[in-house]
């Protein structure tokens, strides 16, 4: 394993555990602990943004290009993981089934449209 994705696998464990940490913190009604939630996914989500800049700068890559298609894609992304998200919370949390499975499902099309706008078709 090169010593770049190491430090990747290690730096995106630990921001991925704080912001799933964060996010349980924020949502979960019963913890009573929304805004250290808040700061902990904050804390998370630097991590993981730090993260895919020292993954880059190690395997000697440019910085990324801010586009249009860029930032559409962000867009796209967030967009699929709320709404999957969602979905999950609405079906498991909220005891509302069909509409869940619904959102989830428009969350799911949405991160599969990220294929070709990213790759593009061929």
């Amino acid at each position: 394993m090169k010593k770049s994705n190491f430090v990747a696998m290690i730096l995106g464990t630990i921001g991925g555990i704080l912001f799933a940490l964060g996010m349980c913190m924020t949502l979960i009604p019963e913890w009573n602990a929304s805004r250290p939630g808040v700061v902990m996914a904050v804390i998370g989500a630097v991590v993981l943004l730090v993260m895919v800049l020292v993954w880059r700068k190690m395997e000697n890559k440019a910085l990324i290009k801010v586009s249009g298609k860029t930032i559409g894609a962000v867009l796209i992304g967030i967009i699929g993981a709320l709404g999957l998200g969602i979905g999950m919370c609405m079906t498991m949390v909220w005891s509302m089934m069909i509409p869940g499975i619904i959102v989830g499902i428009i969350g799911i099309v949405a991160l599969l449209c990220l294929i070709p706008v990213v790759k593009g078709l061929k």
